[in-house]
């Protein structure tokens, strides 16, 4: 698997709100490369939360794991940190040739879909996890898809 970063992200600041590059690297999980980000206050950098962009299109990225996954701490929630970030990694997706991304959710994660409608991403369906997938063995038997477009 080749680790050379395809773009250098450059900065990505919306209003309060930063991304700051932490590393890139191999998914552990889902062993595609994935830009690692931190969510922090661009005034303050008090940490946010996280962020991550996976660059592999795999079925199982497309289907369970999603090209973005997102965290925001507790005492930061109620900020659209979550939205706000989704929107500053497209630009940097759109330059890898990334046009549609895949995001995915718990379906009764109703904050996490909030997050992605405000995002502007598309709901699409509920899938069932298999059995044999991590995910699934981690206790998500189900995903909402969701499509968003570079």
């Amino acid at each position: 698997m080749d680790l050379s970063m395809p773009v250098t992200p450059g900065l990505l600041c919306d209003g309060d709100l930063a991304l700051d590059l932490l590393r890139f690297e191999a998914h552990p999980a889902h062993l595609v490369p994935t830009y690692q980000f931190r969510m922090v206050h661009r005034e303050t950098h008090e940490v946010l939360g996280n962020i991550r962009l996976s660059l592999g299109s795999t079925p199982h990225i497309e289907q369970y794991a999603g090209h973005i996954g997102y965290g925001v701490l507790p005492e930061h929630r109620g900020h659209h940190y979550a939205a706000r970030a989704v929107r500053l990694l497209l630009p940097l997706a759109h330059q890898i040739g990334m046009d549609a991304l895949w995001i995915t959710c718990d379906p009764e994660n109703l904050a996490s879909r909030r997050t992605l409608e405000l995002a502007g991403a598309e709901f699409i369906e509920i899938v069932d996890v298999p059995e044999t997938c991590v995910i699934y063995r981690k206790g998500h038997p189900r995903k909402c898809r969701y499509r968003l477009l570079a």
